[in-house]
């Protein structure tokens, strides 16, 4: 609720506690490719009415064009889309931190290889999201599909067309039904927080270096 509240005030967009909540918030770069789940209106629409709400926040360097180019077009698609997408502008700690702990899935879905970690899924994950992730960064060590979250296609395949059927198919016969097990669902968020707590923490970490380097 610390989320809706922030939204509703930062851009008088009032969303729906009860629908579940796909976050996508991180530096507005082209492979990042935050425009990505809107390429198909015709499979994206129906899930939009009601069935699930997104919300994005992000800035672009001034000299990226691109980058702008994706504000812009996620602005588009808040007014296209009212009430089930918004862009949050101005992103700061502060919202990033309440994206992170009050959204229900942590989207993710960069054009592999070229995401180096992707530490705010950790982030996401620690306050109990569930990661929806291409399977580049940290998310192929992490990733349990159906048990700590979800991937988006297998990992082999860069093929746009076949990451979006997998990206849209995923919604649609998984995440969505999952989301109607609450059972489940808190089961899988926590597992998602074991997760990160048991290989991604810096406390592992520094355990990690500590018995490798000083300890022999």
């Amino acid at each position: 609720r610390e989320l809706l509240a922030a939204v509703a005030e930062r851009t008088g967009v009032h969303l729906d506690a009860d629908v579940l909540t796909l976050g996508f918030a991180r530096r507005a770069a082209g492979y990042k490719r935050a425009d990505l789940i809107f390429s198909d209106p015709a499979r994206i629409e129906p899930l939009l009415a009601g069935r699930l709400q997104l919300v994005f926040a992000g800035k672009a360097h001034p000299d990226d064009g691109e980058g702008r180019r994706l504000v812009a077009t996620l602005v588009a698609m808040g007014r296209r889309y009212p009430g089930a997408v918004v862009f949050v502008p101005d992103y700061d700690m502060a919202l990033g931190r309440c994206l992170t702990r009050g959204v229900d899935v942590w989207l993710n879905n960069p054009r592999r290889p070229l995401e180096a970690c992707g530490t705010s899924g950790m982030k996401a994950a620690l306050n109990g999201a569930l990661n929806f992730s291409v399977l580049d960064g940290w998310w192929p060590e992490a990733c349990r599909h159906g048990e700590n979250g979800w991937a988006i296609g297998d990992g082999g395949d860069t093929d746009q067309a076949r990451e979006l059927d997998a990206l849209y198919g995923t919604l649609e016969r998984e995440i969505l039904p999952a989301w109607g097990d609450r059972a489940r669902w808190l089961a899988m968020m926590e597992a998602s927080i074991a997760t990160v707590e048991e290989r991604f923490s810096a406390e592992r970490m520094v355990r990690e270096y500590f018995a490798r380097l000083y300890a022999r």
